[in-house]
C-alpha cells in the first residue's frame, strides 16, 4: 500500500477505507486489487442499488444470465447466485488483508432481501442462507436496523456470523443497535462461539442527513437558516461516535471484551457529496477518529487520495458544539426525529425499488437469453 498519500495518512489515522461498489468486472479485471494497492483500500460494502446497477449495466454476467435461462432459473434464484458468487470472490481478493488485521478489515458485505427488513424471522433465515452460501469468514451480512431487525441481528450475531448493520440515522437507533450486538454476543458466548471471530461494523448514514435537513433550511430561507446549512450529517455522525466511546468503555463492556470481544465500529456510510457546493471530501476528512470505517463510492475516494486533507482526529472534542447545532435546528422548528423517521423510511423503499428493478431486468434477461437459445 502507498504510504505518504491522503489515504494513507487516513488509515494511519484510524480509519479504515472500505470501497462502496462491487462488479464482477472489478474482479476480473485486477482493479480492485489495484485500490487496496494503491489507495488504502481495505474492504467492499454493497447494496442492492449497487447490484442493481453492476448486473443491468454491464456485459460481465451474460454468459451466467444465458445459462440460468437454460437450466430455467428464475430471477430470484438468479440474482442470488450472481450475487453471492460476486462476494465469495471478492471475499478472496480481501483474504490477504483479512488475515493481516485478523479479521478487522479484509471484508465484503451483502445485505439480506430488503424487502424483509420489517420480517424478524424472514431476515434471520436469509442471514443464515447468504452466510452459508458465500462460506467465507470475511463476509459480512448486512441487516438493515429496523425496529424489526434489531432483534435479527442480536439472533444472526449469536450464530457466530459477523453482521454489518445498515441504515442507521438516529442517535437512538444507533443505541438500540449497539445493545442488540452486546446481546448478540453475549448469546454467542452462551452458544459456545468464540467472540474474536465476530465481528460488526454499524452503519451511520451522513450526506442524506444534510440533505434532508438544507431542503428544509432553504425552505425557512433566513440568513440563520442558511448558515446551518451542510452541518448536521457531520455532527449527527460526532455524536454517534460519542456513543461508541460512552459504550464501549462500560462495565458490559467490560465483561465481553475479557472473553475475547472487538467493539462493533461505526460506518461512515453514505459519504458522497451530493450538494456540489459543499468540499468533494466533507464527510471524510470531517469524520476522522480511531477505531472507523468510512465506505466511500469511487468518485469519493478518488477525490481523497486526490487532494484530502487529513489533520488528525476531526471528532471527539466536538460534541458540546455538535450538540448545540441539533439543538438550534429545533429551534427553528427543524424536528430531528422527523427527519431521521423519514430518511429511514425513504432509504428503506429505495432500496427495496432498486431490489424490483433489479429482478425484473435479470427476468427480462432470462427471457432474452432463452429466445435467443
Amino acid at each position: 500500500m502507498t504510504t505518504n498519500s491522503p489515504t494513507a495518512q487516513l488509515s494511519a489515522a484510524g480509519v479504515s477505507i472500505w470501497l462502496d461498489d462491487l462488479t464482477r468486472t472489478r474482479l476480473t479485471d485486477g482493479s480492485l486489487q489495484k485500490l487496496i494497492d494503491e489507495r488504502n483500500v481495505v474492504g467492499v460494502t454493497t447494496n442492492p442499488s449497487i447490484f442493481e446497477a453492476a448486473i443491468t449495466k454491464s456485459d460481465a454476467y451474460k454468459s451466467s444470465l444465458k445459462d440460468f435461462s437454460a437450466k430455467g432459473v428464475h430471477s430470484e434464484e438468479a440474482v442470488f447466485e450472481m450475487t453471492t458468487e460476486d462476494v465469495a470472490n471478492g471475499c478472496d481478493v480481501f483474504a490477504g488483508v483479512a488475515a493481516a488485521t485478523k479479521g478487522v478489515d479484509g471484508r465484503v458485505s451483502i445485505e439480506v432481501d430488503p424487502r424483509k427488513a420489517w420480517d424478524t424471522e424472514g431476515t434471520i433465515a436469509e442471514a443464515k442462507r447468504l452466510y452459508a452460501k458465500v462460506n467465507k469468514k470475511n463476509v459480512y451480512i448486512k441487516i438493515p436496523a429496523t425496529v424489526e431487525g434489531l432483534e435479527a441481528i442480536t439472533a444472526t450475531l449469536a450464530e457466530g456470523i459477523s453482521v454489518n448493520v445498515t441504515l442507521i440515522f438516529s442517535l437512538e437507533r444507533y443505541r438500540a443497535v449497539v445493545n442488540a450486538f452486546l446481546s448478540g454476543l453475549e448469546k454467542a458466548k452462551a452458544n459456545g462461539h468464540n467472540l474474536a471471530d465476530i465481528h460488526s461494523v454499524a452503519s451511520f448514514f451522513v450526506s442524506r442527513v444534510d440533505t434532508e435537513i438544507d431542503k428544509r433550511l432553504d425552505a425557512l430561507g433566513t440568513d440563520e437558516a442558511k448558515g446551518l446549512k451542510g452541518k448536521a450529517g457531520l455532527a449527527n455522525a460526532r455524536l454517534a461516535y460519542q456513543v461508541f466511546e460512552e459504550v464501549f468503555s462500560s462495565e458490559r463492556w467490560a465483561l465481553l471484551a475479557d472473553a475475547g470481544a472487538l467493539p462493533q465500529r461505526p460506518l461512515w456510510a453514505s459519504t458522497g457529496v451530493k450538494d456540489p457546493a459543499y468540499p468533494d471530501t466533507l464527510y471524510v476528512t470531517g469524520l476522522v477518529a480511531r477505531n472507523v470505517v468510512n465506505t466511500m463510492p469511487e468518485k469519493t475516494l478518488d477525490a481523497t487520495f486526490d487532494h484530502g486533507e487529513v489533520t488528525g482526529d476531526t471528532i471527539t472534542g466536538t460534541y458540546d458544539e455538535s450538540n448545540a447545532l441539533l439543538n438550534r435546528l429545533e429551534g427553528l422548528g427543524i424536528s430531528y426525529n422527523d427527519v431521521v423517521g423519514l430518511l429511514e423510511t425513504e432509504g428503506l423503499d429505495k432500496f427495496v425499488a432498486s431490489w424490483k428493478d433489479l429482478l425484473t431486468h435479470v427476468q427480462d434477461a432470462l427471457n432474452a437469453a432463452g429466445k435467443d437459445a
